[in-house]
């Protein structure tokens, strides 16, 4: 989708790709997200700089600028979200992706939404559990909005 969106250039050029790990077919799976300038952060940074320095990469390419959310939930390790078509191994744990989430409190959130959830693969319904709850902490986000827009009907953090 955001591969289609950014060919006829609807989205900005500040997207971020972050928790990628999987196999690539060939080097033309970097190609198009180099030539439109996606940034990638792969799961294996999580143990370079921390979850906080994630956070910073994201804060920084995005901005100030309206933010979409996509979590695919196999960007969680399949020992904590077994249910998807595509488990890869090596994926964060549901606790550093919310902690992740948490951080980028204040960014301007417009959308969002969580893929890849395969109830058939979900035997214990332990992706289900996860996608839930990183949807609420995504909600959560959308609520506390950026804190000088309380005017705006948004409840500031402190409050809440």
């Amino acid at each position: 989708m955001f591969w289609k969106a950014s060919t006829e250039g609807l989205i900005a050029n500040n997207s971020i790709h972050a928790g990628i790990r999987s196999k690539f077919a060939g080097p033309w799976d970097l190609d198009h997200d180099i030539a439109v300038g996606f940034e990638m952060v792969t799961t294996d940074e999580v143990d370079d700089i921390g979850v906080d320095g994630i956070v910073q990469r994201i804060r920084h390419r995005v901005g100030n600028d309206p933010l979409y959310m996509s979590i695919d939930i196999d960007v969680i390790d399949p020992a904590f979200a077994p249910g998807t078509g595509t488990p890869e191994p090596g994926g964060w744990t549901t606790r550093e992706m919310k902690r992740l989430l948490r951080g980028l409190q204040g960014l301007n959130f417009v959308g969002g939404d969580i893929v890849e959830v395969s109830p058939a693969y979900d035997t214990a319904e332990i992706t289900g559990i996860a996608a839930a709850d990183l949807a609420h902490e995504m909600l959560s986000l959308f609520i506390t909005g950026q804190e000088n827009e309380s005017s705006l009907g948004r409840i500031p953090h402190q409050e809440l």
